[in-house]
């Protein structure tokens, strides 16, 4: 297994307090997105950030040694649509409760 710790990085600081209708629907889809992975087990644990400087989300990802981390958040809707990107964070190993 792979364990990363993904942060997803919006267009801009302000993102959450800013979105268009658009973003408001992506960003719906990004939640849906994320909660299959989670019910796949493949997301551990994931959320928003509130960050005074700029808010961001955290995504705890286990993984199979033959996935591609990079594939897999790149299907992510929001990021399809050209707002936001990710950043992916290798850990050795995670460890969860349950």
């Amino acid at each position: 297994m792979k364990y990363y710790l993904c942060k997803y990085i919006p267009p801009r600081t302000d993102f959450l307090a800013t979105m268009t209708a658009d973003e408001k629907d992506w960003m719906k889809q990004h939640g849906a997105f994320l909660d299959d992975l989670l019910e796949k087990g493949q997301i551990v644990a994931h959320g928003p950030v509130m960050d005074p400087s700029g808010g961001y989300g955290v995504s705890l990802y286990q993984i199979a040694d033959d996935l591609d981390i990079g594939a897999i958040t790149s299907e992510d809707p929001i990021v399809k649509h050209g707002a936001g990107h990710y950043e992916h964070h290798p850990m050795l190993h995670l460890k969860a409760r349950g």
